[in-house]
């Protein structure tokens, strides 16, 4: 019986969204944490995958602190994947069953053995910097199933409605897609900086000034977007959440824009190249948060009782 109430309190709705959550927060931490192996020029501590080295799974002594950081990246990846995997076992538990969070939980822990491949496929290609940028951008993918994930398990299993007009509903799809243009244009910008994860690295070979130029362009046309959500919902009446979706997202973008001028005039000092790519992460999740605000989930209508009524007898006398 302890063990039947152990497991019932395991595939909890509450231990499931906490579980959903560490999800989201775990992928955000190994976004930092794999800034800080390529700020490190830690790229290569460990030469080769899925070894670290051609006799060893672990760092020796040998690598010195390079090998450490980058150890120490690949160690979190199975942190993370025990979490997933308990998110999903607890997800399959869940009565009365529900598809779509099933197979969120499922999508989002399916992302971190492809990030681990992809992450192995850069050290094979000694760090090449478009490889290197679509490891970063699979993050983000990961990122956004554990944060559907996530807010599935705090919504009813009922249908979806729309919680703003349907104009605006399409101004929070522009807001998630022109978030991701800005973060695909940031790895061409990061692929061209001095920042290639080790002194040996080639870089992307595109000028740093233009494509800077052009990651800017897209930041100001996110900003221009996001405000004219804020003052759209709150014109239309929008639920709270909607209009503080749209307020966080704004002070993400200018906080994330403050750091990225400040570390591009004062040439790229490791620490706010860091600060930065967390930013990234949360401006996205803001950017998801807004698009999530657009609509919202009810509870199920149950069916009505099935009532059957017999005609009555005439018994003869």
């Amino acid at each position: 019986m302890a063990v039947v109430s152990r497991f019932g309190e395991f595939s909890s709705k509450s231990t499931l969204s906490r579980l959903a959550l560490a999800s989201v927060v775990g992928n955000v931490l190994i976004v930092g944490t794999g800034g800080a192996v390529r700020l490190t020029k830690s790229g290569l501590g460990c030469p080769t995958w899925p070894r670290c080295t051609d006799d060893s799974y672990v760092a020796t002594a040998e690598m010195g602190v390079h090998g450490v950081i980058e150890f120490g990246n690949r160690l979190l990846t199975f942190v993370l994947a025990a979490v997933v995997i308990a998110g999903v076992l607890a997800a399959w538990q869940q009565r009365p069953a529900r598809r779509r969070l099933r197979w969120l939980s499922v999508g989002a822990a399916f992302g971190i053995p492809a990030q681990a491949v992809i992450g192995g496929i850069t050290v094979l290609t000694d760090l090449n910097p478009w490889v290197v940028g679509l490891h970063f951008l699979a993050s983000m993918a990961v990122i956004a199933a554990a944060y559907a994930f996530w807010r599935h398990t705090l919504e009813p299993a009922g249908p979806a409605r729309p919680t703003v007009p349907g104009p605006l509903r399409t101004l929070g799809w522009v807001i998630a897609v022109v978030a991701a243009g800005v973060l695909v244009v940031g790895t061409w910008v990061t692929g061209s900086g001095p920042h290639s994860g080790d002194s040996g690295a080639a870089r992307n070979g595109l000028d740093p000034e233009t494509i800077s130029q052009v990651h800017a362009d897209t930041v100001f046309l996110l900003l221009g977007l996001s405000v004219a959500a804020w003052f759209a919902f709150r014109a239309v009446g929008a639920p709270p959440a909607a209009t503080r979706a749209a307020g966080l997202l704004l002070l993400a973008e200018l906080g994330q824009g403050l750091i990225g001028f400040v570390q591009y005039l004062t040439g790229l000092p490791v620490v706010l190249v860091g600060a930065h790519m967390v930013g990234s992460c949360l401006v996205w999740l803001a950017a998801l948060a807004v698009l999530w605000s657009t609509r919202e989930r009810t509870a199920p209508v149950a069916d009505p009782p099935v009532t059957t009524t017999e005609p009555r007898r005439l018994e003869r006398v």
